[in-house]
């Protein structure tokens, strides 16, 4: 028996969990199709100067774990040391035991840096020195960290105001790892944000449309979902409270945006109106250029107004939202199937009370024209952890078919998170492991580890083409 903590066969209770993950998960390479990465890191290969600096800087499921220990803000986003971050990230992982960060920290450390070592305060010290001899090594730049756990495919999120100039950098170099993006359109959506004037006008001097009108605003909007396209891109995403449908009119939807444009207050009513025009238009866009389009639908953001005000969004202060979303999602997936205009959707819940109403929603449009269109996403945020993710199989598995889901993805901004597809792996492969021990499922490890592997790797590249 291994005394390393994240040994071979951590999490995998019994001889068939074990056959499963080693022969046919642990190795297939990683799929990414949604994660928020920096692509100008991967294009210009940045290396990093310390384990902070990879490893804490922009995590908020880190900070929000510091600040409730009692840590300083000085310590976790402010002016503190790198090395005082990490002493003080250190001092948090013991107090971490069963959240998935103490997981996913001794999953980390021992993927890329061969440690397996607890970190805690006494450890602290050794490690941050051995980290920072392998960061300084040459051999731990963002490309070669993706290389290292065997990446495939890497898929970053952007806005359609921005440029793709790293994107095009690496479709032009010799990277062996395939990175695209996603089009995330959110902000053209919001209406009612402050600066959504300012963010339109924006979106005009981009795609060379004066904005002065509704139609001019989705003529702007496909000329940006035409250059995406043009980059390689094949995804698009949102994250939104809840997805919107109202019914409306062509003028009512006209009429609402100008108002807006000319500095007017905009209503409840005719916000919720204007969402619903602008993402139908997209998503029949999609459809058109044969997008797989995902939506993140749940989360409550930007709780703290105090520290909103100090650090800014996406910082730690968000969490999940109980908006109701069974009825208004799927007036919104009928409309676009009335018209054969719904193309593969993948659907991601924060609030976990609404699983089963995923899982069952997304058999209605299933229309058996594409082998799992339309995809209940895997565990996200608050769910991606060991429970949340036994939960989402064991729904999907009991209201639709595991065997086509197309697996995980990090969701993360961090270079270092890519061992959470093996975390998932492990997982799978013990809930499926456990029900051959007990003899709810037949000890055909031929056919078994065929579905393993393709909820691991293969439908996932079978339903991106890639």
């Amino acid at each position: 028996m291994s005394t390393k903590f994240i040994h071979d066969n951590f999490l995998l209770e019994n001889k068939y969990a074990e056959e499963l993950f080693h022969n046919h998960s642990k190795n297939q390479p990683i799929i990414d199709y949604h994660n928020h990465l920096s692509p100008q890191q991967i294009a210009e290969d940045k290396t990093f100067e310390n384990i902070t600096d990879v490893w804490i800087h922009g995590d908020h499921y880190k900070w929000r774990a510091m600040r409730t220990l009692g840590i300083d803000e000085k310590f976790i986003t402010g002016n503190g040391s790198d090395k005082d971050k990490f002493l003080n990230w250190a001092k948090t992982v013991p107090y971490a035991m069963r959240n998935p960060l103490y997981h996913w920290t001794h999953l980390e450390l021992a993927r890329y840096f061969d440690i397996h070592e607890l970190l805690n305060e006494k450890s602290a010290e050794k490690i941050w020195e051995q980290t920072q001899e392998k960061l300084t090594s040459g051999n731990y730049s963002c490309r070669q960290l993706l290389q290292k756990v065997n990446a495939e495919y890497v898929c970053t999120t952007e806005d359609p105001i921005d440029n793709l100039q790293y994107h095009q950098q690496l479709a032009k170099s010799d990277y062996n790892v395939k990175v695209s993006t996603a089009f995330r359109p959110d902000k053209v959506i919001l209406i009612e944000a402050d600066d959504y004037n300012s963010y339109v006008d924006t979106l005009a001097n981009v795609s060379g449309v004066s904005i002065n009108s509704f139609d001019n605003l989705l003529t702007a909007l496909r000329n940006r979902i035409e250059y995406f396209n043009a980059n390689g891109c094949r995804i698009s995403d949102y994250g939104l409270a809840q997805i919107y449908f109202e019914n409306y009119t062509e003028s009512e939807v006209k009429s609402i945006f100008a108002k807006k444009r000319e500095g007017k207050v905009i209503s409840y009513d005719e916000a919720l109106k204007f969402k619903s025009a602008v993402l139908i238009f997209l998503c029949e866009t999609y459809h058109e250029f044969g997008w797989v389009q995902q939506f993140h639908i749940g989360a409550l953001r930007n709780n703290n107004a105090r520290m909103y005000r100090l650090l800014g969004p996406d910082t730690g202060w968000d969490s999940i939202g109980d908006y109701p979303q069974a009825e208004k999602l799927s007036a919104f997936l009928n409309a676009l199937d009335t018209k054969d205009k719904l193309t593969k959707t993948i659907i991601y819940n924060l609030n976990p009370a609404d699983n089963e109403v995923m899982a069952t929603m997304i058999g209605n449009f299933n229309d058996g024209s594409v082998k799992g269109k339309v995809q209940w996403g895997s565990g996200w945020w608050f769910q991606d952890q060991k429970d949340g993710m036994i939960n989402q199989l064991n729904t999907l598995s009991n209201m639709g078919l595991i065997s086509c889901f197309i697996g995980m993805l990090t969701d993360s901004r961090s270079f270092l998170s890519f061992p959470r597809h093996e975390y998932f792996r492990r997982i799978l492969c013990n809930l499926i492991g456990d029900e051959i021990k007990r003899g709810e499922l037949p000890n055909d490890m031929e056919w078994i580890g065929k579905l393993v592997s393709d909820i691991s790797y293969f439908n996932a590249k079978e339903y991106f083409k890639l």
